[in-house]
């Protein structure tokens, strides 16, 4: 039984994904709808899938890797992770729409709103897993299942913010659903992120040149505006750590028991580095109307 509402503020960001009209929640807000009857219902835990028929998302994160990242975040490592996203979308005029790409469990978004009472958004994650706990993480927020590199299930230009917290970016259909003045945050890691880590767990290297290829990937739909950088150094026992690296796309290559065998001989507490680059597009004056 579904029992949170759906804002419809939120839905109103959305579109169909089979022919690109509005929706709108269903009566009983037990799914969502187009004019031309495309329905798309809602799953018992809130949120929606939108894909066209037939079409398969990325695979995206499992169940393991999205509890390790409830249980991460919601013990507050990454607050100031949070805390340093919402500055970044707070500055310049209030937005009132927010499209949050690669969302995860919407933890950092939940963040960004508690910041932004009168906003709304989209949580939109390829993982249903993921997107299950979204459906929970904020009251203004729509959780939502799709594919980040196809179309986007949004309308034209209706969102303020677009956020992406360690997800791909796709630049064309950020510019897209970008309001004229509206700006995309992006937080990646930077080269020193979790380095007491990389080393004797064998977690992936942060490319040097990541900051390069990020702007490549965006470029020409959008131009950069700003650029922040957040370190810190949080205090973790060997458990958390171990949340910490199967919660992220290390867990895709590295075994939970190997993980732990290699942490039996860590010092704990463990001192491990945070160190996070924000940077900040808006849509290039060239875009096309």
């Amino acid at each position: 039984m579904i029992t949170a509402p759906l804002d419809p503020r939120a839905v109103a960001i959305l579109a169909c994904p089979v022919c690109g009209a509005r929706l709108s929640a269903t009566a009983g807000e037990t799914g969502l709808e187009c004019a031309a009857g495309h329905r798309f219902d809602r799953a018992r835990q809130g949120h929606v899938t939108l894909l066209p028929p037939g079409h398969r998302p990325p695979s995206g994160d499992s169940a393991q890797m999205v509890a390790d990242r409830v249980a991460f975040l919601e013990a507050g490592h990454y607050a100031g992770v949070t805390h340093a996203l919402a500055d970044a979308v707070a500055d310049g005029p209030a937005p009132s729409a927010l499209l949050d790409l690669g969302a995860g469990t919407g933890h950092h978004l939940a963040g960004v709103l508690d910041r932004l009472p009168a906003a709304v958004a989209v949580a939109l994650d390829s993982s249903p897993y993921a997107a299950r706990r979204a459906a929970r993480a904020h009251p203004r927020a729509v959780a939502v299942v799709a594919d980040t590199w196809a179309r986007l299930p949004v309308a034209d230009r209706v969102v303020d913010r677009v956020l992406v917290v360690f997800a791909p970016r796709n630049g064309p259909e950020i510019a897209r659903v970008l309001r004229d003045d509206g700006r995309l945050v992006v937080v990646t890691p930077a080269a020193d992120h979790l380095r007491e880590l990389v080393g004797p767990l064998g977690l992936l290297r942060v490319d040097p040149d990541k900051a390069a290829r990020l702007a490549a990937t965006l470029e020409p739909h959008l131009e950069p505006v700003a650029t922040a950088v957040h370190r810190e150094r949080l205090r973790l026992d060997r458990a958390a750590v171990g949340t910490l690296v199967g919660m992220g796309p290390h867990a895709r290559h590295l075994a939970r028991d190997d993980v732990r065998t290699s942490l039996s001989g860590f010092p704990e507490p463990l001192d491990v580095t945070v160190s996070v680059q924000i940077s900040t597009y808006r849509t290039a004056p060239a875009r096309s109307s």
